[in-house]
């Protein structure tokens, strides 16, 4: 499959996510995005967006997809609850963004590979 960006053919695996995630940037993840929602997922909210961000420099730093533990622990460390406190309300709130799996569909629209053991820790 492909993804036509600003003129530019950009190879996709079956499931839509990027074969070269060098190639993803502000106008790759507005096209992705786009996709997204035209399949009908939920519109992507600034929030999200943050989510897509965090997740790509996460998985640049680490060479790994975070985890759904580490989302939540991320976004708890935010408003300062610890795992435990955070878990259920973030969890919810993630699946509520992302239906279809929160990891799954952060690493899709920030470029990344397919997730696989990742998405279940």
């Amino acid at each position: 499959m492909t993804l036509t960006v600003n003129g530019k053919t950009l190879e996709t695996d079956s499931e839509g996510f990027l074969l070269n995630p060098e190639d993803w940037d502000e106008d790759v993840m507005a096209a992705l995005i786009a996709a997204h929602e035209a399949a009908g997922h939920k519109p992507v909210s600034e929030t999200a967006i943050g989510l897509i961000e965090y997740v790509r420099e996460y998985y640049d730093e680490h060479q790994k997809h975070p985890t759904m533990h580490e989302l939540i622990k991320e976004l708890g460390r935010h408003e300062g609850e610890s795992f435990h406190e955070a878990e259920a309300s973030y969890k919810k709130f993630l699946y509520d963004m992302f239906p279809h799996g929160p990891v799954q569909m952060l690493a899709k629209l920030a470029g990344l590979p397919a997730p696989r053991e990742e998405a279940a820790g």
